[in-house]
């Protein structure tokens, strides 16, 4: 063999190797009814693979994750992976205003890759009130292995789903919400689907154990779909080490508020005498008090847990003092908008400011929720392929709220919310909530810098209070009552995102809207084309497709 040809051949092998893709992991799962007593009572829930709730995704960054769905449901049914941002693919978001309803009997695989992500997320159904049923799942993705992390590896990693939970079925909640009532307060709250009691009133046996003198990761996620809750753990201490995909500077708490939709990861060391202790879930800014226990066993305990359970804080000052404690770690070596803390987020001029203002109301007599005084409706055609087919008009209208809040009394409208975005732009996002009731909000298809927080209105003068310095990068933020929160991010991620309330029952009843991002160029540099697989449904069905991205 020439030397030309061996050099030939190297050149292609090494082309080759650059050119491989990262690694895939698959799952193939069943969705459907099953019969579960969670509190005591027996209910018809959703399962995967029948197991509730679901199966943990493990992933690492940049996997690609493939995840075949099979709908033995009588109902149509979507999945959505908070947190995760399909990086210029909005196709597999998995919410109404992007996908077609997988139909009963029908199956569809997602395809994402979890590109340039690291941390704690959560999957869940996206589809009317099916959250309220389970389907629900940990989602971790996990440092590569040449990406060093800000701790040592812990002796096992835990997920820790913790959430409210209601006694009627889905389809009940649905009922009520449909004929304009609320679905009241929950019936008690659930850890890896356990109140933590038997029928009996008995200690449930154990979810988690650990070693003495070693140190755990426990990945804590608020799946639930209205209650704020606290998160301590009986006599031990949590170091804070992640949030919503982000290394924190590391500080030590004794309790953590985790609101909807928001997790984190905290380390606990086994560092207290052998023996069972309690972690605690319970229940903030709220009239009522429920909660919920877990036990960890020391490895060989056969102490049980002392009945004097940590006492949870009180008051929303609290938790904004909390928040004010949290700080992004600028020197952790991890997927982040840019390495070694050089995105300096706060030195960016900032091009737009959307104020986004919550309301509550009854059209034709029924209760309705807003954000700027319209309260959202799904359409029978994705709105994210009604724009690629080019009939956007013949489905909904862009802009139909502006940049400000109308008069606190202005009338509730319901259509489709759509607000146009200019690609690449850096926007100042303010959430008003002049209501009672503690807030929270997630944008799908990004991370941004909740940078201020404050009681009564915002103002300009607001932004004096703001830290543009290290903020932790999120995708879930909460509003405290008659509160404001305020975020900064870069609209570069081309696509429809959905902003919605976590909440569930004011996200159902209206309160989400619709990001559409919109690369002028039609390039896969900005954005992917609609994948092979996707389901079509609504007034695209027949139409030809779409000239290709170049």
């Amino acid at each position: 063999m020439s030397a030309t040809t061996m050099l030939v051949l190297l050149l292609g092998l090494l082309l080759g190797l650059v050119r491989s893709e990262d690694p895939y992991i698959y799952f193939d799962w069943n969705v459907s009814y099953g019969t579960i007593a969670p509190l005591g009572v027996p209910q018809q829930v959703i399962l995967i693979n029948g197991e509730f709730p679901g199966p943990n995704i493990n992933s690492t960054t940049n996997n690609n994750v493939i995840v075949s769905v099979f709908n033995n449901l009588d109902e149509p049914f979507l999945f959505t992976w908070n947190g995760i941002q399909h990086r210029k693919y909005t196709w597999q978001d998995g919410v109404a205003g992007t996908n077609c309803p997988i139909l009963p009997g029908k199956n569809f695989t997602y395809h994402f890759q979890v590109k340039d992500q690291i941390g704690s997320f959560m999957y869940f159904p996206s589809l009317g009130m099916q959250k309220a049923a389970g389907a629900f799942g940990g989602l971790r993705v996990n440092s590569r292995l040449l990406i060093p992390v800000p701790f040592d590896d812990p002796a096992d990693d835990y997920t820790v789903l913790i959430g409210d939970w209601y006694a009627k079925s889905h389809k009940i909640l649905a009922k009520n919400l449909d004929a304009g009532n609320t679905i009241g307060r929950p019936a008690g709250i659930l850890m890896n689907g356990h109140s933590g009691k038997d029928a009996s009133g008995n200690d449930e046996p154990p979810l988690f154990f650990m070693e003495a003198g070693k140190t755990y990761r426990y990945r804590v996620c608020n799946v639930g779909l209205k209650v704020t809750l606290n998160f301590r753990i009986q006599s031990h201490s949590m170091l804070l080490v992640e949030m919503d995909g982000s290394h924190t500077v590391q500080n030590n708490y004794d309790a953590l508020d985790v609101h909807v939709g928001q997790c984190l990861s905290v380390l606990v060391t086994a560092d207290k005498n052998p023996g069972d202790y309690y972690m605690v879930a319970s229940s903030r800014f709220t009239k009522y008090s429920i909660s919920a226990t877990g036990i960890i066993r020391y490895n060989g305990s056969s102490t049980p847990p002392s009945k004097d359970l940590p006492p949870a804080p009180e008051g929303w000052s609290w938790s904004f003092n909390q928040w004010r404690s949290f700080r992004w770690n600028l020197t952790a070596s991890a997927a982040r908008p840019n390495p070694q803390g050089s995105y300096h987020y706060g030195s960016i001029n900032i091009t737009r400011t959307v104020k986004i203002a919550s309301s509550t109301g009854k059209v034709n007599g029924k209760r309705r929720y807003a954000l700027n005084a319209v309260s959202h409706e799904d359409t029978a055609t994705p709105l994210k392929l009604a724009e690629y087919f080019g009939i956007a008009s013949k489905v909904f209208k862009y802009d139909i709220i502006g940049d400000e809040p109308p008069a606190e009394n202005t009338a509730i409208e319901i259509a489709p919310n759509v607000l146009n975005m200019t690609f690449r732009t850096f926007v100042e996002v303010v959430f008003e909530n002049p209501e009672r009731t503690t807030q929270a909000y997630h944008i799908d298809g990004y991370a941004f810098f909740p940078v201020g927080m404050g009681h009564g209105k915002w103002t300009p003068e607001s932004r004096k209070v703001y830290n543009n310095m290290d903020a932790v990068s999120r995708h879930t933020i909460q509003v405290y009552q008659r509160s404001w929160s305020a975020v900064l991010m870069t609209f570069d991620n081309a696509g429809m995102w959905n902003l919605r309330s976590e909440l569930w029952e004011r996200r159902y009843l209206g309160q989400q809207l619709y990001f559409t991002i919109q690369s002028p160029a039609r390039s896969l540099r900005d954005e992917s084309d609609i994948p092979a697989n996707a389901l079509l449904c609504g007034d695209i069905v027949g139409l030809p497709k779409p000239p290709p991205y170049v």
